[in-house]
């Protein structure tokens, strides 16, 4: 339901105008002058105010200088009972919605506060998904609360308001790209491209026309120009995931952009400028390659003028739950199931294993938990047999994936899980009698 606020000294047309404005779906508030009209938008969110232009305290057309400098989100509508134009274009430059003449333009209230109302929505609801984006790719978007992350998070925000080239070192799935986008969306690019491409998926003639683009000719099959990424993120930033895959031959021309800002197109003979940051990561030790030539020394001394080393997960501990938790929220929401919590013994089988995935992995393993799960409490019972080889200090004894009962176990929660608890079909898609299955629920302690 939309708000609107009459602000009028004038007690009659105040209360007209209130109870027809209140017939057609809206919620009206009333004020008789300025200071009680900024009174109530401090106290509600309204999305349209229709303001008197001769109020007893103040000039209207002062206070919509005023309210838009408070409320930019809301619209107003001035109105005026002298026809006076000049009032009514010195309100709409002070930022109003519209202005209307009273007792001349009574036809015309309704329809011009349906489209100030749904312009104040749209703006607020643009508003509210920038904030989400912001938050999704902002640091505040990365989880963890450890040592280490909080330091590699504290060298992101230092570097993140300048253009300096930043390399990006860890692990496989310990969240580069997280970082990257923070980065960027921390950045004075922020309204800018953000484009990311990972070097080691494409092949090197390929890997430079998506880079750098080609003009038409070019090659058999160019038969118009493209674009590369460079240009596409001008003025923005690019993150080049698995930078140590590029080709010598195209680190080459990789410095030369760092250097110069520019590049030459393949089949062109002209350089293109841009003014791009440029943001990279890799899993190699890059300066051990640049010793033994499989790496642009040059090209690496460019690139590590700050570096960010981003711990493996086994190095987190602390975090395990904070992530694992968020996980579930966001897959248990996808898969629609009402899961309430990680058992203490879940979140134990996950410190005890040593992700060589890092944060990748443990979002799979999430995920594949919250499918094999019904509700209540996750329970180690869905997650996969190279985490639950580890000790299981509930039962005392130590779980293997060649481990027999530990198979029979995880296959039985598995199938009452299918049948979401029903004990008599679980039995006989088991083949096995119900008494059976009874008895290895209580050998197995499941619930």
């Amino acid at each position: 339901m939309y708000k609107v606020l009459i602000i009028d000294d004038e007690e009659k047309l105040r209360s007209l105008l209130s109870r027809v404005i209140a017939l057609e779906g809206y919620e009206v508030q009333e004020a008789p002058n300025g200071k009680m009209g900024l009174k109530k938008l401090e106290l509600s969110d309204v999305d349209v105010v229709l303001c008197d232009v001769k109020l007893p305290d103040c000039s209207g057309i002062e206070l919509v200088k005023e309210i838009k400098t408070k409320y930019p989100f809301s619209e107003i509508i001035v109105m005026t009972a002298y026809g006076n134009i000049p009032d009514g274009v010195q309100a709409m430059k002070n930022g109003a919605f519209d202005y209307i003449t009273k007792g001349d333009d009574n036809n015309k209230i309704i329809p011009l506060l349906a489209r100030a109302a749904e312009k104040a929505v749209l703006q607020k609801r643009i508003l509210s998904l920038e904030k989400q984006v912001n938050k999704k790719y902002s640091f505040d978007g990365i989880i963890g609360k450890s040592k280490v992350i909080l330091q590699a998070i504290d060298l992101a925000k230092k570097v993140a308001p300048t253009d300096t080239t930043v390399l990006l070192l860890g692990e496989t799935g310990t969240g580069k790209e997280v970082f990257a986008q923070a980065i960027h969306y921390e950045s004075n690019r922020k309204n800018k491209s953000f484009v990311a491409i990972n070097c080691s998926a494409f092949g090197k003639d390929i890997l430079e026309s998506e880079l750098f683009g080609y003009r038409a000719g070019a090659f058999t099959g160019a038969i118009k120009d493209k674009k590369g990424l460079f240009e596409e993120a001008n003025t923005g930033s690019i993150f080049l995931d698995e930078l140590g895959e590029m080709s010598l031959e195209l680190q080459a021309k990789l410095l030369r952009v760092l250097e110069t800002g520019e590049f030459i197109k393949v089949g062109d003979t002209k350089p293109t400028k841009v003014n791009v940051r440029v943001i990279a990561a890799t899993n190699r030790d890059l300066l051990k390659d640049a010793e033994s030539g499989h790496f642009r020394s040059d090209l690496y001394y460019r690139l590590s003028v700050f570096q960010i080393t981003l711990p493996p997960l086994r190095e987190r501990p602390t975090d395990l739950e904070l992530l694992a938790k968020h996980f579930l929220s966001i897959y248990s929401e996808k898969a629609n199931k009402k899961i309430t919590g990680i058992s203490s013994d879940y979140i134990e089988q996950l410190k005890s294993h040593t992700w060589p995935g890092n944060i990748r992995e443990l979002k799979n393993v999430i995920e594949r938990s919250v499918i094999l799960h019904i509700a209540g409490e996750l329970s180690i019972d869905s997650l996969p047999l190279e985490i639950l080889q580890h000790t299981v200090a509930s039962e005392g004894k130590t779980l293997s994936a060649f481990d027999l009962s530990s198979v029979e176990r995880l296959h039985i929660q598995k199938v009452l899980n299918y049948t979401n608890g029903n004990k008599t079909e679980a039995a006989r898609l088991l083949n096995i009698a119900l008494t059976t299955l009874y008895r290895k629920l209580e050998e197995y302690k499941i619930s």
